[in-house]
Order: C-alpha cells, then structure tokens, then sequence
C-alpha cells in the first residue's frame, strides 16, 4: 500500500526509486545507442536531471515563498519532499533540446533516453499510487481518545482528511509537529487527526501538553494498526484522504509546513472535482 521503498531499515519515497530507475534506464539507453560519443550523451543527461531538480526545487520554493521567509534554512532541507515536478521536468526536456540543437550529444540517444526516463518517471508509479490500490479499512480501525473513550475515523468523513501516524520518541515526528498544529488552525475546511503509534495515553497526553497544547483531534492507536495497514514501518507516514475516506495520497517522512500546504492543496483541488 504504502508508496515507498524499503532497504531493510530505511524507508525511501517511491517517487525517489522511480527517479533512479529512469536515470538508469536513460543513461543505459543513451551509451547503447551513442558510440563512440557515449561520453557526450552521458554530459547532457546528467545536466538535464541536476537543471531538472534545481529547477523543481526552486519553483516549489518559489510557490510557497511565504512558508520559507518564516524559516528560509528550510529551503536547503530536501528531506520534506517539496518538488514542483512539472517545473523540474520542464527544464530537463528544454535543456535536452537545447543540447540536441546545438549538436552537443548524439540527436538519436539523447532523444530516446529522454523519452524513456520521462515514461519511467511519469508512468511506473500509477500502479503503486494509493488511489490506484484496494483501500485500506481505516475507517475499522480500534482507536481511542486520550481518555479511554472509543473512536473512529469514520466520524472525520465529510471533510479532506489528513491523518498523521506519529510517535512523542521519533524525532522527525516532533520536528513536523508544529507545521500540523499551524495547518489544523489554518484550514478549518480539512480535518487533521493524529493517531499515536503504541504509547500510553499518559505518555501522549504529557508530551501534547507541553509541546503541542493546542493540538485537536490526537488520538490512540494503541496496536499499531494503521502502520500495520499501510504496511509501513517507517514514522512519520501521513495519509490525506478526501471527504469520502478514501486514500488519495501517503508521504513517509516529515513534512514542512511548505511541503503539507503543497499536499493540502491537491486533495482540497481532487476533492472539488468531485
């Protein structure tokens, strides 16, 4: 279920194995059909993926601009995920037609390596995103409010939903932890619930308290059952879904505020065209 790779005890974004697959599928392309000028083919692809991703990155700084004036080291921490891939891909195929004019690599490699990395790139994750992918019964799961009471997700349907697997001893988890306090006061039109990861109801109630008192809707998962369900092993994990419960999206690792307003956005748009 979960959109991510795992390497024994490291967790990677699916969209990071995705990108290594089509680098490597364009660079094997690219030396098969160069020749003698496999060098000069390899020169321009790899220009094209770093352009590309200096390119993303920028557009997606520039985009949420406001979120990065409050914290500008932030831009620098390309752990959040924050990409504008349009822009990134944009980029790479305006420099590969670039060098192809100007003669700078062989036309045909160059061409057809770039053709199958953006086909890698834009099509071998369909099938492994969540909304591609039988849903996951989260509305089913056994979790309870801070004091005992029973709860459900399904309560939360009728609204987006964002729904935050965390715990008070992972670090990444306590650093996002604002980013989500800000959003959930920000969007009223999205539901934030946070279900906690195995720890007693003491444990989370005292850590909320003191780091996080405004924070609503924190509930228990006491077995692990969401992690379980996403089968996932990796905290932070973050499932936005749209008024209906369904799974649109998942994100392993800590988010910024930039990087969740950006993902807020798609399933506030997805949920509109519905």
């Amino acid at each position: 279920m979960s959109p991510a790779l795992r390497l024994g005890p490291l967790v990677f974004p699916i969209e990071l194995a995705l990108l290594a697959a089509a680098v490597a599928i364009g660079l094997l392309a690219s030396r098969l059909l160069a020749g003698a000028r496999a060098e000069d083919a390899s020169r321009v692809l790899w220009r094209c993926l770093l352009l590309g991703l200096l390119a993303a990155r920028l557009a997606f700084v520039w985009q949420y601009r406001d979120h990065f004036l409050q914290a500008p080291l932030r831009i620098l921490d390309l752990r959040d995920g924050g990409w504008a891939g349009s822009a990134g891909l944009a980029a790479a195929l305006a420099y590969g037609a670039y060098a192809v004019l100007r003669q700078l690599a062989p036309r045909r490699a160059v061409l057809v390596a770039m053709a199958l990395g953006t086909a890698v790139w834009l099509g071998g994750g369909r099938p492994l995103t969540p909304s591609a992918q039988p849903q996951p019964q989260l509305a089913a799961l056994s979790l309870h409010q801070l004091d005992g009471a029973p709860a459900s997700l399904a309560a939360f349907h009728g609204k987006p939903m964002v729904v935050n697997l965390w715990a008070s001893w992972c670090p990444p988890c306590r650093r996002e932890m604002p980013a989500f306090e800000q959003a959930q006061a920000a969007n009223p039109d999205i539901h934030c619930v946070f279900l906690n990861q195995g720890e007693a109801a003491a444990t989370v109630r005292q850590y909320l308290d003191e780091h996080a008192p405004s924070l609503a809707n924190a509930l228990l998962d006491p077995a692990g059952d969401a992690s379980r369900q996403m089968s996932n092993r990796g905290l932070p994990a973050t499932l936005f879904l749209d008024a209906q419960g369904r799974l649109m999206d998942v994100r392993v690792g800590e988010l910024s505020t930039a990087a969740l307003a950006q993902r807020l956005q798609s399933i506030r748009a997805v949920d509109g065209q519905r």
